[in-house]
């Protein structure tokens, strides 16, 4: 008999602990539904645009996330709650095997004067069952291994999320300061295309509106023909329209860049490409300031060839990669 409780001792000693862990570490697990939710508002940055209705939507996604999150919280502690409660369960099941397995080896040990051959087979029974409490320990101590390494991953993608959503909240910021600027961008293309017509060689593209540079300027020039004053004439009063209609408060700039094709230019008045695109991009600024646009919304660039929007080597792409771009920008 003092063998048995010996036993008995030392294997609640054994198990127990074992079973404390894997409750600890079952709570830390939580953490990772927290994070599952938060990878949805990563996903909601992308679609942040410069609009104020997509802004709006946006607030709303991001207040029944937080919500969502909320309730998935009480759902996963709920959770937790009843996987604790079965696991409790399984361990007060284990350790009763373990006892009544221990009190049947000691019954049979002192019966052995009734019959030693059914003595040998009850103890091998009680072995048996022995084992299969011993493989049920083993099995729950993996699973709390497993759990400790999903919390530590799940620790990881914690400081992705926050990360993220750091992120998230400066492109919102940023997104908040450009959305009145984009709106008089869209107004202005829209008044460009409505005064220079469907005329060929004139477009818009993304944020940019492009002029080929034969509508502008002669082959190898960097003077406005008569043409392209003309059409300089309208892109100039739809510029004056456009800073008397945006607030003083909104600090904007239009940006003529100046591109040329890949082919060298043959030229005294200039000894590049880059030189020819910087002179053609100058000579429209300077067109501008002369019909009233103010100086301090103006900006000329030149590229030369080195930034195409045609990579082929053809007559075509080059004289797509022959233009004047303007681009409504901050400063």
């Amino acid at each position: 008999m003092t063998l048995a409780r010996e036993r008995r001792k030392a294997r609640g000693i054994d198990y127990w602990p074992g079973f404390v862990d894997a409750l600890s570490a079952l709570l830390l697990g939580l953490i990772f539904l927290f994070l599952v939710f938060l990878l949805v508002q990563v996903f909601l940055a992308r679609d942040v645009t410069g609009k104020d209705a997509a802004l709006q939507r946006l607030d709303v996604e991001v207040a029944d996330l937080n919500a969502r999150l909320a309730s998935e919280r009480t759902a996963a502690e709920a959770r937790f709650a009843a996987e604790r409660t079965s696991l409790l369960s399984r361990v007060a099941a284990a350790e009763k095997a373990s006892t009544e397995t221990a009190e049947r080896a000691s019954a049979t040990f002192l019966g052995l004067s009734k019959d030693l051959d059914a003595e040998k087979r009850a103890v091998a029974a009680a072995r048996g069952e022995a084992g299969a409490a011993s493989r049920e320990v083993a099995e729950l101590r993996l699973k709390t291994a497993t759990l400790e390494e999903e919390l530590a991953r799940s620790q990881g993608r914690e400081q992705e999320l926050r990360a993220s959503l750091a992120d998230l909240g400066r492109r919102l910021e940023a997104a908040e300061r450009t959305t009145g600027l984009d709106r008089y961008r869209s107004e202005f293309f829209a008044r460009l295309e409505k005064v220079l017509g469907d005329r060929p060689g004139i477009r818009v593209a993304g944020d940019r509106f492009v002029v080929q540079a034969e509508v502008l300027f002669a082959s190898g020039r960097a003077t406005l023909d008569p043409a392209g004053r003309a059409e300089m004439d309208k892109i100039a009063a739809a510029l004056i329209e456009l800073d008397a209609l945006i607030p003083k408060d909104v600090h904007w700039v239009l940006r003529i860049d100046g591109h040329t094709d890949t082919k060298p230019i043959i030229s005294r008045s200039f000894t590049s490409n880059w030189a020819l695109s910087s002179a053609r991009a100058t000579e429209v600024v300077q067109y501008l300031i002369g019909k009233g646009v103010p100086p301090q919304r103006l900006a000329a660039a030149g590229f030369g060839e080195h930034h195409p929007i045609d990579t082929g080597d053809g007559e075509e792409a080059n004289r797509r990669n022959r233009r004047i771009e303007l681009k409504i920008t901050e400063k």
